[in-house]
């Protein structure tokens, strides 16, 4: 594609820009707590490291911002981890120069060795980030020893770097657990509320009529049900009570989420029609808050009936309130029953099942360490000692995929400008007034919090944070009084950028290690999982039809839908990463056919998802009515649902397959003869099933030559 070709489309990538940047930087839940702790101890660490005189503090504001995470439970985790593998690194480094300080080739070749080893067990091991500690630490004490020749003090300096990485740990850990603590079970608690203080508002506007803060999109119940899943997963961990009975907390959230979506799915310009639905809403109202205040006091959720049972039953006149009841009684029932508690689900294993038969982890390794001796040669060769950075950009940048690593590199180069130009600017300006370290304190905690309000934002853009600080502490607090220095900023810039643009080569030329075809393998499984839920919601209308006096258990197909959930969330964050892949080894438009099909393939595995919970809420509808619906009808969408099925899980084998050739789905009929007017609602939301199912693209090669082959391209 030429630049004419993107002439057009400016106005959109431009909006899309904004909003991504309105979307990243808004508050996240927690982000203000997450900024004050770092703000809090960092300040702490600046006035202990300079009346101490204790060296590297920028290392020291690192670790700080490393070690701050949203709640107690990964704080404490991530400490631990950081705490064991710089003590493993230190000691193995001292190790290493006791034995080869006086033979510089054998020295070079055991810190690769060690190197080496360290970057695939980074990649093999659950605890990677130990060993990411080992490996900066071991080619980073490297350049010591090039710029002294004293064994004393270069051991010394290895020391220091011990006790600047695990002092600071020790007051993050202080502070998190004292001072500004966030326990993951308030955060999970608040977040709940939060949904169904969202429900309540929508249920409010529709029996008052009067208006709520807006409607709730989809993104936001994807997120919402995300959330809840992370935030119960944390507080297992931390908290005995829940580990016990995991199986009834699964259920609340399955049921909240359920509950948040259906809230999305009310129309907010529809008026009760009568008293019955009124007293219906005012019942599914109450209802929400009884949920909310048993949560809240750790109390069983008992259902509340208020309304007549023919009063209840009008709720079928919207489909997602009569959703909302059927969740709401299912776990009142579940929380009463005596099946609550269940065991914790079985834990990962530590090592990648693959790791010693992929070789993909050794050529990962091997890529790396090239790309690290490589600057490492470099900057010995020209003499310049400032731009060591060149080597730690090197493995900082070394991610899996060539998106992830350029999504890093992006955010590293990013981060360090900004942090660049504030230092210059600091330098320049400032400094030249300040004479005491209240001074530097008002001078640096503005940029502390800069850096700690983009770092507790989203992954796609916290390590930017990092970087903004990191940069700016470099050029600032490396020494115990004020700084003028200019050339240690473009040193720090200099290294950064010839450390990615050596990085992204060395990654592009050697085994390159692209996400497109796992892309693929994901969108495959997602489709799969889809396929699977409708089947499981057409086994439990069967059910329903047979047993009209059984209450259907809904919450396992909320967990699926949970996983649904998470499934596509994973398939976002992969093709965000593909997107920002170097494509100049490609064919021509093969990486933007790739991403326009990914992306397509995702917004329809969204609105599939919606008709199939359309399509259930139909035939439950259907299913509550006094008299059932006629047979034909019910076989005639039950067969247009399982045919959908089938051509899902068609088109998710040919997805997977390499090269794809994937048709795109023939519309579904549903026959004729089952058509009553009675039956309209279920035929139409079988209907907009088969519809979406048929918008899934096309992956066929001439297919696709056929759709961009314009007259614009062919001239």
């Amino acid at each position: 594609m030429t630049t004419a070709d993107y002439l057009p489309r400016m106005p959109d990538m431009l909006r899309d820009a904004g909003a991504f940047l309105t979307r990243e930087l808004a508050p996240f839940p927690g982000r203000l707590n997450v900024m004050l702790r770092c703000m809090l101890t960092s300040a702490i660490v600046i006035v202990v490291s300079m009346a101490l005189e204790v060296p590297s503090l920028a290392l020291s504001l690192l670790v700080v911002f490393y070690v701050t995470q949203s709640n107690v439970v990964v704080t404490r985790l991530v400490g631990v981890m950081f705490i064991v593998g710089s003590t493993l690194a230190i000691g193995l480094s001292i190790l290493l120069l006791k034995f080869t300080f006086d033979y510089p080739l054998l020295r070079i070749v055991t810190a690769s060795l060690v190197f080496l080893g360290s970057v695939y067990l980074m990649r093999v091991l659950k605890i990677g980030v130990v060993f990411f500690i080992v490996a900066i630490v071991v080619i980073y004490v490297q350049s010591f020893v090039d710029q002294t020749d004293q064994a004393d003090l270069l051991i010394r300096a290895v020391l220091w770097v011990w006790v600047s990485v695990n002092y600071p740990i020790a007051l993050t850990l202080v502070v998190n657990t004292l001072l500004l603590p966030a326990e993951p079970q308030l955060q999970l608690k608040a977040e709940i509320h939060r949904q169904l203080a969202a429900l309540d508002a929508c249920l409010t506007q529709l029996i008052d009529g009067t208006t709520h803060a807006g409607p709730i999109t989809l993104a936001a119940v994807q997120q919402g049900a995300l959330t809840l899943q992370k935030l119960l997963r944390f507080t297992t961990m931390r908290d005995a009570h829940y580990r016990e009975h995991q199986a009834l907390q699964l259920a609340c959230i399955a049921t909240v989420s359920r509950l948040y979506r259906g809230a999305s799915d009310l129309p907010p310009g529809w008026q009760p029609a009568s008293a019955a639905q009124r007293a219906m809403l005012l019942e599914l109202r109450a209802n929400g808050r009884a949920l909310d205040e048993a949560v809240m006091a750790g109390a069983p959720y008992r259902y509340v009936s208020t309304a007549t049972p023919e009063e209840r039953n009008v709720a079928d006149a919207i489909p997602a309130a009569a959703d909302m009841q059927r969740a709401l009684r299912a776990f009142a029932d579940l929380v009463g029953s005596a099946t609550a508690a269940s065991k914790p689900p079985a834990s990962e294993p530590m090592v990648a099942p693959d790791a010693w038969t992929n070789p993909a982890y050794l050529r990962f390794s091997l890529k790396t360490l090239l790309a690290v001796l490589g600057c490492y040669v470099f900057y010995n060769a020209v003499d310049w000692q400032g731009i060591h950075t060149i080597m730690l950009t090197c493995l900082v940048v070394a991610l899996p995929s060539l998106g992830a690593s350029t999504q890093r590199a992006l955010l590293r180069v990013s981060g360090a400008s900004i942090g660049s130009a504030l230092a210059l600017f600091m330098v320049v300006f400032v400094v030249p007034h300040l004479d005491d370290i209240v001074g530097l304190l008002l001078m640096t905690l503005p940029v502390v919090a800069l850096g700690a309000w983009i770092a507790a934002g989203s992954e796609r853009i916290g390590y930017a944070g990092i970087q903004v600080m990191f940069t700016f502490s470099l050029a600032l607090l490396e020494q115990f009084g004020p700084t003028t220095n200019l050339t240690e900023i473009r040193d720090r810039m200099v290294g950064i950028v010839l450390g990615v643009g050596v990085a992204t080569f060395v990654q592009m030329s050697f085994w390159r290690e692209g996400e497109g075809d796992a892309l693929r393998r994901k969108l495959a499984t997602l489709l799969r999982a889809i396929a699977a839920q409708l089947r499981s919601t057409q086994a439990d209308a069967g059910t329903r039809g047979a047993l009209p006096d059984v209450l259907p258990d809904v919450l396992p197909e909320a967990q699926r839908q949970l996983q649904t959930w998470a499934m596509l969330a994973d398939c976002e964050a992969m093709l965000s990463r593909v997107a920002l892949e170097p494509n100049w080894q490609e064919g021509d438009g093969e990486q933007e056919q790739l991403t326009l099909r990914a992306q397509t393939v995702l917004a329809q595995g969204r609105e599939i998802m919606l008709a199939g919970d359309a399509l259930h809420s139909a035939q439950a509808a259907q299913a509550a009515q006094a008299g059932s619906p006629n047979p034909r009808t019910v076989d005639a969408v039950r067969a247009a649902q399982e045919q959908a099925c089938v051509e899902l899980e068609r088109y998710a084998d040919q997805v997977a397959d390499s090269p794809p050739d994937a048709r795109a789905p023939q519309r579904i009929g549903i026959a004729a003869q089952a058509v009553e007017p009675a039956d309209g609602l279920l035929i139409a939301a079988a209907d907009e099933l088969a519809r979406q199912v048929a918008g899934l693209p096309d992956w066929r090669v001439d297919a696709a030559v056929a759709a961009t082959a314009s007259p614009a391209m062919r001239t």
